[in-house]
């Protein structure tokens, strides 16, 4: 599926409506954030929506949050975006993947940690009646989009809230991701979040 193209679509009726819906967007850090804001805030209200408990350990989340903060003070975008800041408690999370944890980046265990965190936002936008949600993931060339588009389908189904459907990585999305990091000064983590993840990371780093 061309997520690009419906996307393209769903911005165009929004334009032809004249008028600005709300968008929840997850996100998990201020270089991931800053093309998908740059890119989307000409067309939403947006509420970033950081809940991220796969973050390891609590130093990195907090270093994340924080460098998010720094960015949304000093990025000027057209309509409104605030920041919403969930409780850090990993308990959850680790009910999400059990069984799973041992396994690589891009296996079963991704999957599900897309879905629980992006079922937490979903379950936000529904009960704050948002006109739509999605998540910052698709950027990264790591993260599988056809899951996480597919996840958001989903969950548009099962809590009858709009998801709004993109690969931000396309359009050099992630490029531009990486030119505002450096304008911007900001810190650009070298793993994805959960501690396998940053194990792998040492192991690449070392070879």
């Amino acid at each position: 599926m061309n997520y690009q193209k419906l996307l393209d679509e769903t911005l165009e009726k929004i334009k032809l409506e004249n008028n600005i819906p709300s968008l929840l967007l997850h996100a998990c850090c201020a270089p991931c954030s800053s093309y998908v804001l740059e890119y989307l805030s000409k067309y939403f209200n947006i509420t970033i929506y950081y809940y991220n408990p796969n973050i390891h350990p609590i130093d990195e989340y907090t270093r994340r949050i924080e460098e998010l903060k720094k960015f949304l003070k000093e990025y000027k975008t057209k309509n409104k975006v605030e920041l919403i800041e969930e409780k850090y408690d990993t308990k959850d999370y680790y009910l999400a993947i059990k069984g799973l944890e041992t396994l690589p980046e891009r296996s079963e265990k991704c999957y599900k940690c897309y879905e629980f965190r992006m079922k937490k936002a979903a379950q936000y936008a529904k009960e704050n009646k948002f006109d739509y949600f999605t998540t910052t993931l698709s950027i990264s060339p790591y993260k599988n989009a056809n899951w996480i588009n597919d996840i958001g389908k989903n969950l548009e189904k099962e809590y009858g809230i709009k998801y709004l459907y993109a690969d931000f990585k396309k359009k050099d999305g992630y490029k531009r991701s990486l030119e505002l990091s450096r304008e911007y000064n900001l810190y650009r983590q070298d793993y994805c979040g959960c501690n396998s993840s940053k194990l792998e990371s040492i192991d690449r780093n070392n070879r």
